[in-house]
């Protein structure tokens, strides 16, 4: 009977999560001073527009990419002319902006593609991709040029795509290391020609660490980054390498590591469901990688084509446990590549084994928990810090009072602390193809002459209640729900069922 109820209560639960035919489209501006969103000053002072969404469920062959990029390297000039060229074309869909400058002064460029490119969509999620952080690894830089291609050319034509697009800001760094790219050779498979910046840097150790001191002299590139995803809040990413074929999550540091070799113990997070999760989505959708061969003989195989970081080696300064312990992004090394560097008449296979993989992935952002915290006047609570209980690893929101969490479906609660707040936890539950929309209103705490106190955010221009309703009030002190569909009894009936 109580299996009956739960059902019920999440039948109603998906039937007023909006499907993939109530999305809207909106046209975004065009307003070249919004460069400054990315660049520098935050999501702060625009116009935001807020669509609930769901994600697209249905399975789908993806059509061979029919852009004009032929499959060729391109330098630095080449692939700046390109980005270029493709903001000119796609102005509505695209908009490009640098991060900052190599050792020898080059761009970072980042293109967005999304249906919003140079405004933040208040409410989803914004996801990115890093390619050739070593320049010798140069499949990667080349796969997120044709990326850009497929998903501005099929916008119009693939719902999956539009979907995407529509729900989602997509942040491509072609080439964090232009010039170890620029000292590398193609046809070089092996070898650590061109792998370091043009300081001598590896660029992939050179990040604050987990469990040691990383003493190496930090270096434009990886500021660059530090600055830039401590601007916008990612959710998801994915950092393309090569000499490998296999995807690797965090931890790739541990505690106990003193020697770099092969076969090492595995460093798992608290999130290791949802990192194997995430690598097995980019595996099981790649030509090859889920078979887990080997690349060399004297290689080691991974099972299934995943690997926890440090099981494979342990290194320290990596971007992907930066990304994870620092700013809460769930961020993983794809390895796509047996050759760092191979000959370009390649690169068309490359690109047929990646394609699905490169955009399933992306879509992994839309799973799990997302929505607004805010007081009790219906303003947003900036950098209230989160966490999902037995989960230590904690994240912020937005200046907007937002959150995302990818979780696999269970039953959770999130601690809410706010400066100026009585802290407060909310049960919740996530199911498989919808993703939790829950919204959380804090008290402010009171001082001890018995007033009232807390610190207001900035006041905007929406009012998230208006766009996902809260659940209903029941009493003072009680957790609100996932949705105003379900019932009082929700915690209770959970706690029943799954102890």
């Amino acid at each position: 009977m109580q299996l009956r109820s739960l059902a019920a209560l999440l039948v109603v639960w998906c039937i007023a999560v909006p499907t993939f035919a109530d999305q809207r489209n909106f046209e975004p501006s065009s307003d070249p001073a919004l460069y400054a969103l990315d660049r520098g000053a935050g999501n702060d002072g625009h116009l935001y527009t807020f669509d609930n969404l769901s994600v697209a469920q249905d399975p789908r062959a993806y059509r061979p990419d029919v852009g004009a990029l032929d499959f060729v390297y391109h330098n630095h000039d080449e692939m700046t002319r390109y980005l270029r060229a493709t903001t000119a074309r796609y102005p509505n869909l695209t908009a490009l902006y640098s991060i900052g400058k190599s050792a020898q002064g080059r761009d970072l460029w980042v293109l967005v593609v999304s249906a919003s490119p140079y405004e933040h969509m208040l409410g989803k999620p914004d996801v990115k991709y890093i390619g050739n952080i070593h320049g010798n690894e140069a499949v990667g830089r080349e796969l997120l040029l044709h990326l850009i291609q497929y998903l501005v050319s099929s916008y119009g034509s693939d719902p999956y795509i539009k979907w995407l697009l529509d729900n989602t800001r997509i942040h491509i760094l072609p080439s964090l290391n232009p010039d170890g790219y620029a000292a590398s050779k193609e046809g070089t498979c092996d070898g650590g020609q061109g792998r370091y910046n043009s300081r001598g840097f590896d660029l992939n150790r050179n990040f604050p660490d987990y469990f040691k001191q990383n003493n190496k002299r930090s270096q434009p590139e990886t500021e660059a980054v530090k600055d830039w995803i401590s601007k916008i809040q990612f959710v998801l990413s994915g950092s393309l390498h090569g000499g490998a074929l296999v995807v690797s999550y965090p931890y790739d540091n541990t505690p106990n590591a003193i020697f770099h070799s092969y076969q090492s113990q595995p460093s798992l997070t608290p999130d290791d469901d949802v990192f194997k999760h995430l690598s097995l989505t980019y595996a099981n959708n790649h030509g090859k990688m889920s078979r887990g061969v080997a690349c060399k003989t004297a290689s080691p195989s991974f099972e299934n084509g995943i690997t926890n970081g440090a099981a494979w080696y342990p290194l320290t300064g990596g971007m992907q446990d930066f990304n994870y312990v620092w700013h809460g992004c769930m961020e993983v090394t794809l390895e796509v590549s047996c050759c760092k560097f191979p000959p370009a008449y390649e690169l068309r296979k490359y690109w047929d084994d990646n394609q699905m993989s490169l955009i399933k992935f992306l879509a992994e952002a839309h799973r799990g928990v997302q929505g607004f915290i805010m007081d009790p006047t219906g303003n947003p609570v900036e950098r209230a810090q989160l966490k999902i209980k037995g989960r230590d690893i904690g994240f912020t929101t937005t200046k907007y009072g937002e959150f995302w969490r990818i979780l696999l479906p269970g039953v959770y609660k999130l601690e809410v602390y706010a400066d100026g707040f009585v802290p407060k936890d909310v049960d919740f539950m996530i199911v498989e193809q919808h993703p939790t929309l829950l919204n959380v209103t804090l008290q402010p705490s009171k001082r001890n002459d018995g007033s009232q106190h807390y610190r207001p955010a900035a006041s905007t221009q929406y009012r998230p209640q208006q766009q996902i309703p809260p659940a209903p009030s029941q009493g003072s002190g009680s957790d609100e729900g996932i949705l105003s569909t379900l019932s009082s009894g929700f915690n209770s009936l959970v706690n029943n069922i799954f102890g």
